[in-house]
């Protein structure tokens, strides 16, 4: 049969049983992709295809387009002073722990980048199995913070990876932030038209109309970034954020934008991103040292968040605090984002790939299991 056949019906059939295996399993939907297309691709139902390859970074492009909605930046500066300047003191402390085991466990420099992810992404699938907590919140609006560094600093590695250290990587970070400032700036327009003209925003995107109005605004947008972003050698990455943030601060009275982004990504493009993420996993180099390193890096990544989360044990007290730390710890598609940009760049091997893969993957189930069990306790104790 023709290759690009097996491909289509291949991924067809991931599409179909995905959400079937994960209701069994009881796991993320993402990582049941993630396995399905490592197993597909060992048998040989998977190949490089560029359609394939295309489809998977719009994809994740669309779903850090997706992330970027669960910021909404006039909530993020109605944090409290105090509250703002300890979830920065947090992510000093992270980085510095990280630096501190990066010399203890004499890793390479990516892992600079990698041990102090943050992603919310998952963290409102959490959400779904507790319901709402106050610790939870708490950990969503630091949790911004940290997505927000973690993803300025995706943007400045990709353009090492593209020009390495000399001027023109000085340059590049120079546009990043006058680009950042433009932007500022016309965050301060906008709201100052906005709050002049307030039915301009229901004019742009009315929440009901036969032609789907706020959708082709928020894709339009969503390309029109992704070409600047192109054309000022910027990280698209940082973009498709731009525009997720840019969406839910500003059309925020459109309550079910995102519910009409996300089956289309969640149901096609996210889920063939996560599939290539598979495939590109090599399991023949699956080995007891792998595993040994994917755990050591699982567990020294959820510690560090743990140890720094103390910061907060005033406001959160012992349990929850605990609780707070390990919903700080799943930076899934961050993780596999870096992993991949580092793999594509030779700065690290299939094998230590492979380990980044895995231990993203280790550390949403260790984090899901560390939660319900903690949280399963403290409701009997009651």
């Amino acid at each position: 049969m023709n290759a690009e056949i097996v491909l289509i019906l291949t991924l067809a059939i991931i599409l179909l049983i995905s959400p079937f295996v994960s209701n069994i399993l009881k796991l993320p939907v993402s990582i049941v992709e993630i396995v399905l297309g490592s197993l597909a691709n060992a048998f040989g139902l998977l190949h490089n295809n560029e359609m394939f390859k295309i489809l998977a970074e719009v994809g994740f492009l669309y779903l850090m387009l997706l992330a970027g909605m669960e910021v909404n930046l006039k909530e993020l500066l109605k944090m409290g002073k105090n509250l703002f300047i300890k979830g920065f003191l947090f992510l000093i402390v992270l980085y510095m722990l990280s630096i501190l085991s990066i010399f203890l466990f004499k890793y390479s420099f990516i892992f600079i980048l990698i041990l102090p992810l943050i992603s919310i992404g998952l963290m409102l699938s959490i959400q779904q199995e507790i319901g709402k907590q106050p610790w939870l919140d708490l950990a969503i609006k630091i949790g911004v913070l940290g997505e927000l560094v973690s993803i300025l600093l995706l943007t400045v590695v990709s353009g090492y990876f593209e020009f390495g250290f000399n001027k023109e990587l000085i340059r590049n970070i120079g546009i990043l932030f006058g680009f950042l400032m433009f932007l500022t700036l016309i965050f301060l327009i906008l709201r100052t038209i906005f709050w002049w003209y307030p039915k301009l925003k229901i004019y742009l995107m009315p929440g009901i109309d036969k032609y789907f109005q706020d959708v082709r605004i928020a894709i339009s947008l969503f390309f029109i970034m992704i070409s600047v972003m192109l054309i000022l050698h910027l990280d698209m990455v940082l973009g498709a954020f731009i525009v997720g943030v840019f969406l839910t601060t500003f059309f925020e009275h459109n309550k079910d934008l995102e519910h009409k982004l996300s089956p289309f990504g969640f149901g096609f493009l996210i889920t063939i991103f996560f599939v290539h993420v598979g495939s590109s996993l090599k399991l023949s180099l699956i080995s007891f040292a792998l595993i040994k390193d994917s755990i050591i890096l699982t567990f020294l990544m959820i510690g560090l968040r743990i140890i720094s989360s103390f910061l907060f044990f005033k406001e959160l007290k012992f349990k929850n605090t605990i609780l707070f730390g390990l919903s700080l710890s799943m930076p899934l598609t961050l993780l596999i984002a870096i992993a991949t940009l580092a793999h594509q760049n030779h700065s690290i091997s299939d094998y230590w790939f492979s380990v980044f893969v895995t231990t993203a993957v280790l550390e949403v189930i260790v984090t899901m299991l560390g939660v319900k069990i903690i949280n399963k306790i403290s409701k009997k104790s009651l």
